[in-house]
């Protein structure tokens, strides 16, 4: 069950309830492609920064360990040991990431796995059934990515077999939803918006899909090689084509001033590596911009990542520390940085819910904006 609590113009403060638990929108998922936080994040460490839903990835997962040995193990909530909501994506990304190991037909995709070479066939029937296997809280619908700059009869082509797919797909989890041996009968299924930066495609896509009343709405394909001004507009476009009364979800999307054009714009649900990858390289997110803490400036600071900060990192620990166990390779140094980003992203959400609960998101945004502005001068 999803309920808009209150708007601020197209912006949407919300509650879903799941089978695991509420989520409060706008809300950005935590990245655990295998099944794991990249930089030593236990699930432990998830609850401690205020994560939500954590992301993991149905391809990575099938390569390895195997979407049967996480069945057998339970599903994926107990396989990592996380009671919350799991949102799994469909593998359709990486028909658009491992370009170069895969062939794509009307059945589905044929890949080589970037693992060990070993062929693998992924249609939307097989993506429903991993996701099954795996359990999560959240199945997306199993699409083709096109590239921002393909040609528009290729798109055109591309989002045709994609809404094709979603029939497919949706037909399956009904399928797999009443099977004895389902651990989570009650998995539900997202829906992918397509069509590169072709936005009267976008929106003809979009229509078509919400008569197939799914769960939630995503919009993907954006921030794979298109400006940010082309994002927003074609969010401008589509998002009010989709169901208000849905979750909209934007798919790996993206830096805090992206996040919060895309709340402005409608979103509910955000996802993006940015946070965990930019962590393990020594780039911290702050109030007043990015950090890179392998700079000379910080051999001798002593004040935390941020004043003021309740991440595990700053309160405990030195610029000064950080940036050297950065220096020296010590995993430790990567982990803190990880934990803070992540916790910075999830603050921000709650933040984001505040403002618009008390009606100031407007102003809340453009203060932030402002703020993100600083170390952009200094740096």
């Amino acid at each position: 069950m999803y309920k808009i609590l209150k708007m601020e113009g197209r912006a949407k403060r919300a509650h879903m309830e799941t089978v695991h638990g509420n989520i409060e929108t706008p809300v950005f998922m935590n990245v655990g492609t295998a099944a794991a936080i990249k930089g030593a994040v236990s699930t432990e460490d998830l609850q401690q920064i205020g994560t939500q839903v954590e992301l993991s990835n149905t391809y990575h997962l099938h390569v390895r360990p195997g979407d049967e040995v996480v069945k057998k193990m339970g599903g994926l909530h107990k396989f990592m040991v996380w009671d919350k909501p799991i949102l799994t994506d469909s593998g359709g990304f990486q028909v658009f990431s491992l370009a170069g190991l895969r062939k794509i037909k009307e059945e589905g995709v044929y890949f080589h796995s970037h693992v060990d070479g070993r062929k693998i066939f992924m249609g939307p029937e097989e993506s429903m059934q991993i996701q099954s296997n795996l359990a999560s809280t959240i199945a997306m619908a199993f699409d083709e990515c096109p590239s921002s700059v393909a040609d528009r009869r290729y798109v055109q082509n591309s989002v045709d077999r994609t809404t094709r797919w979603l029939q497919r797909c949706k037909d399956k989890m009904q399928e797999l939803n009443q099977r004895e041996d389902t651990i989570n009968k009650h998995q539900l299924l997202f829906g992918i918006n397509q069509g590169a930066i072709y936005e009267d495609i976008r929106i003809d896509h979009a229509k078509r899909i919400s008569e197939m009343d799914l769960d939630g709405y995503a919009v993907g394909g954006l921030a794979v090689g298109e400006t940010h001004e082309e994002m927003y507009h074609i969010l401008d476009e589509v998002v009010p084509y989709l169901p208000k009364e849905k979750p909209t979800y934007l798919m790996g999307v993206g830096t805090p001033a992206n996040i919060l054009e895309g709340v402005e714009r409608g979103v509910d649900f955000f996802d993006c590596v940015y946070p965990s990858r930019n962590g393990r390289h020594g780039h911290v997110y702050t109030n007043h911009g990015k950090m890179n803490l392998f700079n000379q400036k910080y051999e001798l600071d002593p004040r935390p990542i941020e004043e003021g900060c309740q991440c595990p990192a700053c309160r405990h620990y030195s610029r000064a520390y950080i940036r050297h166990l950065l220096k020296a390779k010590e995993m430790l140094g990567m982990r803190l940085c990880v934990l803070h980003n992540l916790y910075f992203y999830n603050n921000m959400m709650t933040e984001i819910r505040t403002a618009l609960d008390e009606g100031n998101f407007a102003s809340y945004k453009r203060a932030k904006l402002a703020g993100f502005e600083e170390y952009d001068k200094k740096e």
